[in-house]
């Protein structure tokens, strides 16, 4: 087997078949080796039955994320190949496992890990899904639960974002950008957020985003100062990573907090633990999702705190791209040459 309920067509063997209990061939983005958007192949699975405290899921919708750049090309290594990359998705119950009482048949529901999300179907642990609202479409729902719930974390967890708070935000026009600007106005914040644009900085703007500054045309240390008269900022949210640094730092104010939640650019190279001090004493972070919602208990908190602000309102999905399924390479392209805005989905 190549992943948990994927295999190989051409090592199917009649053997095979019979221990797929229930098996149907479905279709899936897979890589074969790390590198570029071309690696991704549009390949024929076998999907199997699920076994005990699993799910099987028919994909609605598929959310594409960074984190799946980072896959592809090896930066985070994937394991054994040929591997279905993607994070998050929404589908349907189609067959339910064993030992599994939460969840039936025909129930819409969503996740943000495990990886293997760009396939039409697929085999999944029961724990790792929640069930969706059903004013809550599948679009929507596949392209908030990675972004929203990071978002919830570094808003609400890691630093407790309120009417005080000044915070710089890079890449707000971006979907995890566009879902903090509107959370940090819900939660009071003063945001200064970071874009590649003017259309980009209006963009942030409606979506709640206090200052923008534009990178391209913009010195943006030298603007957080002027915007902050001098100060710095409580907290430096960065998912940008070798090209920010170490400007992010210059940005936060003496016993601030850095979070770097991101390497959009390459990776931070050297780190050293030292300039924090010469900075000012500073606090830093490398946080991810999947230590916030390790447990059960943590998913289904995060989830239902995002589902409340989306049912209400307060936060907007915006979906500002599609692109059918076996065309997720054109995304990736997209994403990585920061055309795109928002959210991107896939459509199985």
């Amino acid at each position: 087997m190549c992943r948990r309920g994927l295999l190989i067509k051409s090592k199917l063997t009649e053997t095979g078949w019979q221990k797929s209990r229930g098996a149907t061939l479905v279709q899936a983005i897979r890589i074969h080796q790390y590198g570029g958007p071309e690696v991704m192949q549009w390949d024929e699975v076998e999907i199997g039955a699920p076994g005990a405290g699993e799910l099987r899921l028919r994909h609605l919708a598929v959310g594409v994320n960074y984190i799946d750049t980072y896959h592809r090309t090896g930066m985070y290594p994937v394991g054994e190949f040929p591997a279905v990359i993607g994070m998050e998705a929404c589908g349907e119950v189609v067959a339910v496992g064993d030992d599994v009482s939460e969840f039936a048949m025909g129930d819409k529901v969503a996740y943000a890990n495990p990886i293997g999300a760009y396939a039409e179907e697929r085999l999944i642990t029961a724990e790792r899904v929640v069930k969706v609202p059903e004013a809550i479409a599948p679009q929507t729902a596949a392209a908030m639960m990675l972004q929203g719930m990071t978002v919830r974390y570094l808003l609400n967890v890691t630093y407790r974002v309120g009417p005080e708070t000044t915070l710089l935000f890079h890449a707000a026009a971006g979907g995890v950008g566009l879902i903090a600007c509107q959370w940090a106005k819900h939660l009071g914040a003063t945001i200064i957020g970071t874009v590649g644009s003017e259309e980009k900085a209006e963009l942030a703007k409606e979506h709640g985003c206090t200052h923008t500054i534009n990178y391209r045309s913009e010195d943006f240390v030298a603007r957080v100062k002027e915007l902050t008269g001098g100060k710095g900022v409580d907290v430096a949210y960065d998912s940008i990573g070798k090209d920010t640094y170490p400007g992010s730092l210059d940005c936060i104010k003496p016993l601030g907090l850095w979070v770097s939640f991101g390497a959009a650019s390459g990776p931070i190279p050297n780190f050293d633990i030292g300039i924090l001090s010469k900075k000012g004493s500073l606090f830093a972070t490398r946080p991810t999702l999947f230590t916030y919602t390790a447990s059960r208990e943590d998913l289904v908190a995060s989830a239902n705190d995002l589902f409340d602000l989306v049912r209400r309102g307060i936060v907007k999905i915006p979906v500002n791209q599609t692109y059918p399924l076996k065309e997720a390479a054109a995304a990736h392209r997209d994403l990585e040459a920061r055309k795109t805005t928002g959210s991107t989905v896939l459509l199985p």
